[in-house]
């Protein structure tokens, strides 16, 4: 379609009915009746340029033609780039003959000589042309013919068809001078709303692009927004689905379907797309837009068997620096997206996806201030709370010399060990607060306490968990999901041999005093008050375990508690004491 002129081009030429006139004139058979003509032919222009709105210009042109000339079958073919139709408007076919036709017209053949020859095309039977191809599938057939380029600043826009005269074997010289002029006085009136919705549609366009800036920006949640973007973009473009595209971390190498708007959104949410191999991964790595007449020609398994054809995929982003893709389908039987609508929309994406990285940036800047906010209460709880009970504790210690009662010298121990206990917490408090968890991660402190929520459905109870020392900043990956198995197995094995009414697990990561050069630790203890191990008996868990031990350089250990129940100790190394590891307090 022809972009908006630049400022200060006059965008439409004056409509001079005048000449207008004269030029019908001179196309008419002077030996006719010329007022009833003349008439004709101005009413029809009069209708033709009444609105404004292209669709309603295109099918009162198409209804008049066929008035005029006494058409059974009347058609108009809108030309893109590409020579293909992107518009065909039809009148004369009844419901149920337009359902029977299979495949949207393209415009090859006989329906592209008008446009080639730019002049008219008129054929006693269209069946003799050596440029007819045949009908598709459920077409009603047709035999006089009658074809005029529509021009709109000296390019075809389109051809005027016309088929099956009522009244005659076929048109005649007068219907060829009719369509010729009323193409020509068309031209204008298609000009003007052609103009008007190219405005019309960049004013959704502005509108939707700004909604969905504001929104982001404003804090508006980013699942919210593409769905807007979708649901307008859906709109817009006169698309029947809009599917919103983006990567998964967990799962590489896969687009998913994450928002959807259309009839059929719930059933093809969630569908993964492989980015190797496929139209939407080459649009997603290439940052380029794309149209396609068949999504099944684009292996997209969405849409593929659901009755879509004419697709479009556009980048969310710039090239790149791509967040995901817009898919826009549309039914088998409907025209292709425009030039227009592809251009529209590529920058509204662009721009749309400028708004998704600046959100980004400012969920950024907030987390930045949470993290910060999160080392400073993790300072003041080593510099100022800490110090406070180690220095209670101290001065409790020098008093135990000073206490001669038994009981109250217990009390006093008890509460030097209830500030110990304490003082532990907060430390592990402390590293959790310092090392928090990357972006779409869970911490292995976060996977512990799920897991043994998990088991406690099994278990009959729910697992006491105690977490000590810098877990998430010293255990590396590997030894961490051995820590998960270990802990898995040993609250299965509670679950199925012990028959307990209570189970504690804790987690310690231990660091060597200086100067030691030992290895920082990691130990797992889970302790129950079950029946105990047995004497004799499968203990393939218990080796599982002992194995898994061994092969990180560690050491497991089983035994009976000195009340009942069992104690399992598994422990192994997570440095070697010559790396820098997390200062301890």
């Amino acid at each position: 379609m022809t972009e908006l002129p630049p400022s200060g081009i006059d965008p439409v030429p004056p409509f001079d009915l005048d000449n207008l006139l004269t030029d019908m004139r001179s196309r008419l058979d002077p030996e006719l009746p010329p007022q009833e003509r003349m008439h004709a032919l101005l009413q029809a222009v009069l209708t033709i340029g009444e609105d404004l709105d292209l669709p309603t210009v295109l099918r009162r042109l198409t209804e008049v033609a066929a008035a005029l000339t006494g058409a059974r079958y009347a058609g108009l073919g809108v030309f893109d780039e590409d020579e293909n139709f992107s518009e065909f408007v039809s009148t004369g076919l009844s419901r149920s003959q337009a359902e029977q036709i299979t495949s949207f017209p393209h415009g090859k053949g006989i329906l592209n000589t008008p446009l080639r020859r730019r002049s008219v095309l008129r054929l006693r039977d269209l069946h003799e042309h050596p440029d007819f191809g045949g009908f598709p599938n459920g077409h009603p057939q047709m035999s006089s013919f009658l074809g005029a380029p529509i021009q709109v600043r000296g390019e075809v826009f389109g051809n005027l068809y016309l088929a099956d005269k009522e009244s005659a074997e076929e048109f005649d010289k007068d219907d060829e001078e009719m369509v010729t002029a009323l193409a020509t006085a068309a031209g204008v009136a298609i000009d003007n709303a052609r103009l008007y919705e190219e405005t019309r549609l960049r004013e959704s366009w502005l509108g939707a692009s700004t909604e969905i800036t504001t929104r982001l920006l404003s804090g508006a949640d980013t699942n919210d927004v593409l769905a807007y973007l979708a649901e307008q973009a859906g709109q817009i473009s006169g698309a029947d689905t809009a599917v919103v595209l983006l990567p998964d971390s967990r799962a590489r190498g896969h687009l998913f379907a994450e928002i959807a708007h259309g009839p059929i959104a719930q059933e093809i949410l969630g569908t993964p797309i492989e980015i190797q191999g496929s139209l939407c991964g080459w649009v997603y790595e290439s940052g380029e837009a794309t149209s396609i007449p068949d999504l099944r020609q684009a292996n997209c398994v969405m849409l593929t068997h659901r009755g879509y054809g004419p697709g479009l995929l556009v980048p969310l982003g710039t090239p790149g620096n791509t967040r995901g893709v817009l898919l826009l389908g549309k039914l088998s039987d409907r025209a292709p997206f425009t030039p227009m609508i592809r251009r529209m929309l590529h920058g509204f994406s662009v721009q749309a996806g400028v708004a998704l990285e600046l959100a980004e940036a400012r969920k950024d800047t907030e987390r930045l201030v949470v993290l910060e906010e999160r080392d400073r209460i993790a300072k003041d709880l080593h510099d100022v709370v800490i110090q406070r009970l180690f220095a209670s504790a101290m001065t409790l210690m020098s008093t135990l010399r000073l206490i001669t009662s038994p009981e109250a010298e217990e009390r006093v121990q008890r509460t030097i060990d209830e500030l110990d206990s304490t003082i532990r917490e907060i430390r592990s408090t402390i590293f959790a607060l310092q090392n928090p968890p990357s972006r779409g991660e869970s911490s292995l402190r976060d996977r512990v306490l799920e897991l043994a929520e998990n088991t406690a459905h099994s278990l009959g109870c729910h697992p006491g968990i105690s977490l000590d020392g810098p877990i998430d900043a010293s255990v590396p990956h590997e030894i961490g999901e051995q820590l998960l198995a270990v802990l898995g197995e040993g609250l299965t094995n509670v679950a199925r041999h012990a028959n307990a009414t209570e189970v504690h697990a804790s987690v310690v990561v231990e660091e060597p005093q200086p100067p030691s050069d030992d290895a920082t630790t990691l130990t797992l203890t889970i302790t129950d008050n079950g029946v105990g191990l047995p004497e004799e008996g499968r203990r393939s868990g218990l080796r599982n375990l002992d194995q898994r031990a061994e092969a990180l350089g560690g050491h497991f250990t089983a035994r009976r508690g000195d009340r009942g129940g069992t104690i399992l100790v598994w422990k192994v190394p997570i440095s070697d004491g010559s790396d820098d590891v997390v200062d301890g307090f």
